[in-house]
């Protein structure tokens, strides 16, 4: 049998009953005051379960995580947070002293190379192989 709500104007009180369809439009006998009480509208939600999840009717076909809606339900959470709903972060802009800090450390990192190279030296700063003198061979005729 369903249950039915009714108002009660001698004393203000709202209250339920559980009564058959077939009585549902007569006014009830109210428990405090015992006066005729009529029945009233009430609100209620109606759910089904699906994948084992409550789900409203009507159902849209999709998911909540944490109060956002998500397309599907998470097979994996990342720090607990639904895949869908993590958005990369973005990557530091670089300022303009960063990028001449660069373009400087580039300019004298290739400018050292050079050096250690005319010289014979290797990036350890020892001699290499070029620096050794190389004795021109006589030619013999």
């Amino acid at each position: 049998m369903p249950l039915y709500e009714y108002y009660c104007q001698h004393c203000h009180g709202i209250f339920e009953e559980i009564r058959q369809i077939r009585e549902a439009s007569e006014p009830s006998a109210c428990p405090v005051c015992d006066g005729e009480s009529a029945r009233i509208m009430s609100a209620f939600t109606a759910f089904t379960m699906r994948d084992g999840y409550p789900r409203k009717i009507p159902d849209k076909g999709t998911y909540w995580h944490m109060g956002q809606e998500v397309s599907a339900p998470a097979k994996r959470l990342i720090g607990n947070t639904h895949p869908e709903l993590l958005k990369p972060k973005p990557k530091p802009r670089v300022t303009k002293g960063e990028v001449a800090d660069r373009s400087e450390k580039m300019r004298s990192a290739r400018s050292d190379v050079l050096y250690k190279d005319k010289w014979g030296l290797n990036p350890q700063g020892r001699r290499s192989v070029k620096a050794k003198k190389i004795k021109p061979q006589r030619k013999v005729i």
